[in-house]
């Protein structure tokens, strides 16, 4: 299948997170969060109320989609996988299902999804959107309520701070979840793959109805491992996980024993890494990797089959940091020197 040879091809990405969370840049009301910076919310209660705010203000001026593509193509990279819908619940899409989104609910009034899906058409880059399928802190019926919170970046997988009492996801799911699902797998063309993440409260039939959903409105779409219940094309490996060799516990992560992913039966792997400790943008993590370690992170998984995704969390504005840029071109520089 020309899908399975593209990603086993491909070796290289950019993941993107980008979200609220960006505005807060590591800290909120003088307080930090953790290493993830993309966990404030739950890292410090922050009510709904106030992301809400942040909302009303999220306006990346800088944001130009052709840029972001152009300096990944620049960097070798085959593709680039961008949060569509964090845990925070708001998406970087305009969507009918739910206005807390880039395009009804803040005064930035563009769909980011749609200007990156254009420009990567524009300049051949392989589009792939993650998608939070079962977290969701803006939703009272959001999943995460059913698992033990003392794992997690915050204080609780659900919203527990603002969402008290009896809860049910299926309610979530059926009105927000399944319906943006079908909305990213059937507005912007082409999708690559489909990054879903953390599957706690999610059942075995609604993994399996969202993985039929993506092959009916994307045939060629790869779904990775994360969608829970052991419906997936490609393994996604624990985060920053950097093997010596693929064997039989590769990319499993242990969310309550529910993803139930066994190796891929395709062969396609895949690990997403950070450029320093967080996945969204902070001024508070200055741990950067060097060029020459994400050099040989790459070269290491290469041989090994494993793609390499790694992470850059732009800032409030929509830049990519100064630092992360110039990691990654001389990456590039020590790759180019190598195969002269």
């Amino acid at each position: 299948m020309d899908n399975v040879k593209w990603f086993k091809n491909a070796k290289y990405g950019l993941m993107v997170h980008f979200g609220l969370y960006s505005l807060l840049s590591g800290s909120y009301k003088g307080k930090k969060s953790r290493h993830y910076a993309e966990w404030i919310e739950s890292a410090l209660a922050i009510p709904n109320s106030e992301m809400e705010k942040l909302a009303s203000i999220f306006n990346p001026i800088y944001f130009d989609a052709e840029e972001w593509v152009l300096f990944a193509k620049e960097c070798g990279m085959e593709y680039i996988v961008l949060t569509s819908k964090h845990h925070e619940g708001f998406a970087l899409f305009k969507s009918e299902a739910d206005s807390f989104n880039c395009y009804d609910g803040s005064p930035f009034h563009r769909d980011i999804v749609g200007e990156l899906a254009e420009a990567c058409r524009k300049h051949g880059l392989k589009l792939g959107l993650y998608y939070s399928q079962d977290l969701d802190w803006h939703e009272y019926h959001g999943g995460g309520y059913l698992s033990d919170p003392s794992g997690c970046c915050g204080v609780s997988w659900d919203n527990s701070w603002d969402f008290k009492g009896e809860k049910d996801f299926t309610i979530c799911y059926e009105k927000k979840i399944l319906p943006q699902i079908k909305e990213i797998m059937s507005k912007y063309g082409d999708i690559a793959l489909v990054w879903f993440d953390v599957p706690m409260t999610i059942s075995k039939e609604q993994s399996e109805e969202i993985y039929n959903t993506v092959k009916e409105l994307q045939p060629n779409c790869l779904v990775n491992s994360r969608l829970g219940n052991g419906k997936y094309d490609y393994v996604s490996l624990g985060d920053n996980e950097i093997p010596d060799k693929i064997d039989t516990s590769l990319g499993e992560i242990d969310y309550n024993d529910i993803c139930g992913f066994k190796p891929s039966p395709l062969g396609l792997y895949e690990s997403a890494c950070t450029l320093n400790d967080s996945w969204g943008f902070t001024t508070l993590d200055n741990n950067w990797k060097s060029a020459k370690q994400i050099y040989e992170n790459k070269k290491r998984l290469n041989s090994l089959g494993i793609n390499y995704l790694i992470n850059i969390g732009p800032d409030h504005l929509g830049r990519f940091p100064l630092q992360a840029t110039e990691i990654l071109r001389e990456v590039k520089r020590l790759e180019d020197e190598e195969n002269k």
